[in-house]
């Protein structure tokens, strides 16, 4: 049988998925200039792509290396980029990114209105 206290931790976090989903507009007109840098900075590179949605800070570099099939230095790089454009909330040892994106975010080539 099930905890309460797990049947709760779900509730909540279904309904953090829905608040989420409901104020997606709201977010992506906000960070509409970091967005627009993000998806320069990652360009059609599904590599990149697949790492920045890595690193969410509980990861290093290598962790993401490893998860992401993304070149050593490129993912290098690519810290650097974000870094520089504040994209990241955290630059140190496991970068964080900054803003929240959708989980389909790099697969529309349009930007957010």
């Amino acid at each position: 049988m099930t905890e309460p206290s797990d049947e709760i931790l779900r509730a909540v976090c279904d309904i953090r998925d829905l608040v989420r989903l409901l104020a997606e507009p709201a977010i992506a007109a906000r960070d509409q200039k970091l967005r627009s840098d993000l998806r320069r900075i990652v360009g059609s590179s599904t590599p990149k792509a697949n790492a920045v949605f890595l690193m969410d800070g509980s990861r290093t570099q290598r962790d993401i290396h490893r998860e992401a099939p993304i070149n050593e230095g490129n993912l290098s790089t690519l810290v650097k980029q974000l870094n520089v454009a504040k994209l990241l909330s955290d630059s140190g040892k496991k970068p964080r990114l900054g803003i929240t994106i959708p989980a389909n975010f790099f697969e529309s080539a349009k930007t957010d209105e």
